[in-house]
């Protein structure tokens, strides 16, 4: 990503950014690249000249699509305007500032963030699961450095004796969360269904199908829950479908890359599920155990060692 900035003066009407970005999108759709450089004033010309733009937009375009649409802009001080931009393989804002001359002499284009969910959510299980993975640095979350999953979460069951599995572990049968209902976390439409991967032996792992058995699900403009290693036939609804708080959609696995029966559950801000960026999440209405007793939390984003269930 362009990570360059170059000062600016006073904010002024968003129609000036607005027209200075549709000039530049149309020219990076268009591949017109000496024009993108019209609207550069001379600090960009020097950091950003011709022989880095155009590497730099190609390759842009090449893994991300064209640009379809804007957002309306951000206004941030002193002088940059944050337009929310639909690429048709993700969202990205792109940050601008302008000069007096309105010339660009500032640019940057960064993964488009949320800094939590906006819609309520509900954990996606019945009864009480152990939070295997979920934190914010790498030792509490293995999954904290691929971007898309830097808030994932992997749940799975436990006994008294903090065992996930019941006689010798050597079946996906013995696990107690294989064939646990999973729940929609949120009100939604099904955008894309993975189905047809087999669940594997434990601890055998299936990295070539590395989310199994998956449904992801749209809750806003740039929500999509992602829920991965359904038992294999237990997935309920399509593409299409549209689904209620707490829904039932299929049953715990252990498709994909997984060496136990657990529900893998993260949250991004696009349904292309490789180049999402995650969001932090915190569930509504949960009661957190520790040793038969429980705290009730009207937020919460459980991390590793959490045994936490839905408040009723």
């Amino acid at each position: 990503m362009i990570t360059l900035a170059l000062g600016g003066n006073s904010i002024e009407k968003v129609d000036r950014y607005s027209i200075v970005i549709n000039k530049m999108v149309s020219a990076i759709n268009a591949g017109d690249y000496k024009l993108i450089q019209q609207d550069f004033g001379e600090e960009m010309l020097k950091a950003f000249p011709l022989e880095k733009s155009k590497p730099f937009f190609q390759k842009l375009i090449s893994d991300y699509g064209q640009i379809k649409s804007l957002d309306s802009a951000r206004l941030t001080p002193p002088s940059q305007a944050i337009f929310p931009a639909h690429f048709e393989r993700n969202v990205f804002d792109i940050k601008i500032v302008l000069n007096d001359q309105d010339k660009i002499i500032g640019l940057w284009i960064l993964p488009h963030l949320l800094e939590k969910n906006s819609v309520s959510l509900n954990l996606p299980f019945e009864g009480k699961w152990l939070t295997c993975w979920g934190g914010n640095t790498i030792e509490l979350n293995q999954h904290h450095e691929i971007p898309c999953q830097k808030y994932a979460f992997d749940f799975l069951i436990t006994d008294d004796s903090g065992k996930t599995f019941s006689g010798e572990g050597k079946k996906c049968e013995d696990y107690y969360a294989f064939g646990k209902p999973v729940l929609s976390p949120a009100d939604g439409i099904v955008v894309d269904v993975i189905t047809g991967v087999l669940d594997n032996v434990p601890p055998s792992m299936n990295p070539y199908s590395a989310l199994g058995n998956s449904v992801t699900i749209q809750h806003d403009k740039y929500e999509f829950s992602v829920i991965a290693h359904f038992k294999d036939g237990s997935i309920l609804v399509k593409a299409g479908d549209k689904v209620k708080k707490g829904q039932i959609i299929g049953a715990c696995g252990n498709s994909g890359n997984s060496s136990e029966p657990h529900i893998h559950y993260n949250l991004q801000n696009t349904s292309i599920v490789q180049d999402g960026t995650g969001i932090q999440c915190f569930f509504d209405n949960i009661l957190l155990w520790k040793h038969d007793k429980n705290e009730a939390r009207a937020k919460c984003s459980p991390i590793k060692g959490d045994i936490i269930s839905q408040k009723e």
